[in-house]
């Protein structure tokens, strides 16, 4: 009996621990002028990476989203591009992205803007079509990068 409860507090205790420790290392990142969520942040930096959300097409200077899907693309990129810049990161240390497409016959147009973003070699990536995409998007686009 003495040894099941050493065992639980030992386990209550490192589990403690390593909650606190993550708590204490998971930041939420807020680029300039953009509006908390309830629901979602931009991205959170945690144990030195930056995981964003999805990035829609909708260009911050209007608030409207773009039309098409060469433009949506490359819309979604500069606002990933921003999120990840807020964190301390950037496009160059993705090391993994989430593209999410209305359409997949939507792919060869959406891979000539990406593949202009990228320099060097690009980072792990899935393309796949989804049923729908917030606000009637064609297109959505996250990632993981490291600081």
């Amino acid at each position: 009996m003495l040894k099941k409860t050493c065992l639980s507090v030992v386990m209550a205790t490192v589990l403690l621990s390593v909650g606190v420790a993550q708590s204490a290392e998971r930041n939420v990142v807020m680029p300039e002028g953009t509006k908390p969520s309830a629901l979602f942040s931009p991205a959170i930096e945690a144990n030195g990476f930056v995981f964003t959300s999805g990035q829609l097409p909708i260009d911050p200077a209007t608030g409207k989203m773009v039309e098409g899907i060469e433009a949506q693309t490359e819309q979604a990129i500069a606002n990933l591009r921003t999120v990840l810049e807020a964190g301390g990161s950037s496009l160059d240390k993705l090391v993994k992205v989430n593209i999410y497409l209305n359409n997949i016959d939507d792919y060869a147009s959406m891979n000539k803007i990406y593949a202009k973003a990228f320099k060097g070699a690009p980072p792990a990536r899935t393309a796949l079509q989804v049923g729908k995409i917030p606000l009637g998007a064609s297109i959505e686009i996250e990632g993981i990068a490291v600081k």
